[in-house]
């Protein structure tokens, strides 16, 4: 068995503990023994102010987007080169493996095992030991965080795979079990309710306290906007299942929903983002310097066509192509470095919108106000207006949370005439497709409920970039925004092209190590399944 080594801070002076990383052929093994290297501090002495708990935090909320200790690498292989590339985001320039890679379908198993192991190793680890040391009892605040950050972290990655060893995980053994989907987003709703009902417990107790501000990368120690992003967090989860549990979606959305509980983001100061303890942006290292990313063909198509005020803010124009911007296809047959280097890429060089010290965005005001929008599509209580009114309202607090002219936005949501354009590669001419919808932007209280929902998605997806991870999700779930598909799919008829990639494959070391349980794990993905990016996760349904 082996031990777990974690990254220990102590505020003002950081002071490492601990060091190391668990192997991924053990980030499902259920574990026995916890420790830290000795280097003269001992949990005693850190219990004081809580350091004992809270010194685990940096390590667990830098590790929702990979960069702890800023290894840019694993970042890439957990976001960039999976959801990033499939929700129409962005594309790289780099013909990695000879383009037989994730863009063409041919899923690449040493990159796809890496958003497994790093949530496995670096958040549900450090919480474990936040749990084991007693913090549920003597910091119960401090505990509602970790559910927090554990729901947060951990939903991206069944969202990725579907089944996931949840429940099971710690209780000792040498193999975990997986809980199918539906069971994992169970557990988070109830985990929720844990932790926003201890917050409000802890505020209504001890008013102005807030022992957790010197670990906070995300609010500073304010338990209210914790309150928020859980409320938040719930009601993204409860749209999520609506197509296949539709009286569960509506409970979880209205509780959410409901003053009475701590409100839902509504501002831009509201907005989920870390930073501090030295952590960086990884898309500006792997923008700047390693040159392995443009711009989407998809958000070309939408963004241009729309004349979008904020595509100055999300990319830079294209090199080669002055006073254009060009992004490059899914699946495209990438020539070597730096024959497409010239595209645009995320905005770092013009209005330098990803530098080094840019916080990493987690969930935004205006994500919220779509999904009450949908919310209100649906017929469900407490959305707090009509489709169109909070379909607009997210539209304005995307506006404002990129600092873009008040004027600018008001000319935009009254736009009923830009549409999508079709995509032309100027070095590949096989690249080449008609724009994929020409839904309009200006609401339209008469049109059907189908194309409403086509135009909250298809904002949504502007509004929340560049949360490529959550945008795919979106993708899958509804259909919307219409995607270019992949040129090239060599996913040996795995994947339809049309349907698009649906989930990522189980590590490959995940069937060494616990094989048994990986092959249970299939069969909970529906009779017949093969594990592959074809199959559809339990909330994915056709539509």
């Amino acid at each position: 068995m082996k031990k777990l080594r974690f990254k220990l801070y102590k505020p003002v002076a950081i002071i490492a503990l601990a060091a190391g990383i668990l192997g991924l052929n053990a980030c499902t093994k259920n574990f026995e023994q916890y420790n830290t290297d000795n280097t003269g501090l001992t949990e005693e002495e850190l219990k004081p102010d809580f350091n004992n708990i809270g010194g685990f935090f940096p390590q667990i909320q830098s590790s929702i987007y990979f960069n702890f200790n800023n290894t840019t690498a694993d970042y890439q292989l957990q976001q960039n080169l999976i959801g990033d590339v499939y929700s129409g985001y962005m594309m790289p320039p780099n013909n990695f493996r000879g383009n037989i890679n994730n863009m063409t379908y041919s899923l690449v198993d040493d990159w796809n095992g890496s958003a497994f192991a790093l949530a496995y190793n670096n958040v549900m680890a450090p919480i474990y030991e936040v749990r084991r040391r007693g913090a549920a009892v003597s910091a119960p605040e401090f505990w509602a965080i970790a559910l927090i950050l554990k729901v947060e972290a951990m939903h991206r990655v069944t969202d990725i795979y579907g089944p996931i060893p949840y429940s099971s995980y710690g209780t000792g053994g040498t193999t975990s079990a997986y809980d199918k989907q539906e069971d994992v987003y169970t557990r988070f709703f109830k985990e929720l309710d844990t932790a926003v009902t201890s917050l409000n417990t802890y505020m209504t107790q001890h008013p102005g306290v807030s022992l957790f501000s010197k670990f906070d990368m995300l609010y500073g120690g304010d338990y209210k906007q914790w309150v928020k992003f859980a409320n938040s967090l719930r009601l993204r989860l409860a749209v999520r299942i609506s197509g296949v549990a539709p009286a569960k979606a509506q409970a979880e959305a209205e509780k959410a929903l409901n003053p009475a509980n701590g409100g839902v983001m509504e501002i831009t100061r509201d907005n989920a983002n870390i930073s501090g303890f030295g952590l960086k942006h990884p898309l500006f290292t792997i923008i700047a310097s390693w040159t392995d990313n443009a711009m989407n063909a998809s958000m070309e198509s939408f963004l241009v066509g729309y004349n979008d005020p904020r595509l100055p803010k999300y990319f830079d124009h294209a090199k080669a192509y002055p006073g254009t911007y060009k992004g490059i296809r899914i699946g495209s047959l990438v020539e070597a470095k730096p024959a497409y280097n010239g595209y645009s890429v995320p905005a770092y060089a013009e209005n330098k919108t990803f530098k080094a010290t840019t916080p990493l965005q987690v969930m935004t005001a205006a994500e919220v106000w779509f999904l009450r929008a949908e919310a209100a599509l649906n017929g469900w209580n407490n959305a707090g207006g009509t489709p169109g009114e909070l379909y607009e309202k997210g539209m304005r607090a995307s506006f404002s949370q990129w600092d873009a002219d008040p004027l600018a936005v008001n000319n935009y949501v009254a736009d009923n005439t830009s549409k999508p354009i079709d995509y032309v590669d100027p070095r590949a001419a096989a690249n080449n497709h008609a724009a994929m919808t020409n839904i309009t932007i200006k609401w339209d209280e008469g049109a059907d409920k189908k194309t409403k929902l086509e135009r909250i998605i298809t904002q949504k997806w502007i509004a929340i970039y560049p949360e490529g991870q959550e945008a795919w999700s979106e993708f899958r779930r509804t259909g919307y925004p219409k995607l270019f598909p992949v040129v090239n799919n060599y996913s040996n008829n795995t994947i339809n092209t049309d349907i698009q990639i649906r989930r990522i494959n189980f590590p490959a070391a995940e069937y060494t190590s616990n094989k048994a349980e990986v092959l249970k794990a299939i069969q909970l993905l529906g009779p017949g399944a093969q594990d592959n990016g074809g199959v559809r996760l339990w909330w994915d349904i056709p539509h």
